[in-house]
């Protein structure tokens, strides 16, 4: 899998990091909160275990499997919920949706929408890497690990076709690999 790699844009070392700031900042707003961290399946599964390690309130976990992009490397645009989120409590939860990245902001702008519409007291935003410049709706994550550039990614749960989600940084894809 190394080899397909065309560069390292952030290493494990500097996950960790960014991990680390976002828990404490987490640990911060949601003190006196039912906080509930909603992982989005299957990529945001690395990053939120390594958020999660740092979070210093009590908290919950679940999780929600959603779909947009297939086998392919852009957005669809329409959000599939393969797995939903079953709680009778939702009214009294302060949900935090944890993604892998936010590219155009379609998945993160709807799972928030319905999220809200099942009824959470709170609903935020966390997510590992942020792509600005490709975004098709207005939608800013309320935490943000960092900004990237418009480069295809994988690793560290990102992965295309589900290859390269267990590589422990995220590396830029060589074009050769997916423009077959």
């Amino acid at each position: 899998m190394n080899r397909d790699i065309q560069s390292i844009l952030l290493s494990e070392r500097k996950i960790r990091s960014i991990s680390k700031r976002i828990g404490r900042e987490i640990s911060r707003d949601y003190a006196d909160k039912k906080l509930v961290l909603v992982g989005t399946l299957k990529g945001a599964l690395p990053f939120m275990a390594e958020v999660l390690k740092n979070i210093t309130v009590p908290c919950e976990i679940d999780f929600v499997k959603v779909s947009s992009y297939g086998s392919g490397t852009t957005s669809s645009g329409t959000l599939k919920i393969l797995l939903d989120l079953l709680r009778s409590d939702m009214a009294e939860c302060d949900v935090l949706i944890v993604e892998d990245i936010v590219d155009s902001g379609n998945t993160l702008s709807k799972l928030t929408k319905y999220m809200r519409e099942k009824g959470a007291k709170s609903v935020r935003t966390c997510t590992l890497l942020d792509k600005p410049s490709r975004r098709e709706v207005e939608f800013e994550a309320d935490y943000v690990g960092t900004v990237i550039p418009d480069e295809f990614v994988v690793g560290f749960g990102l992965d295309y076709d589900e290859k390269y989600r267990n590589l422990p940084y995220i590396g830029v894809l060589k074009k050769e690999v997916y423009q077959k």
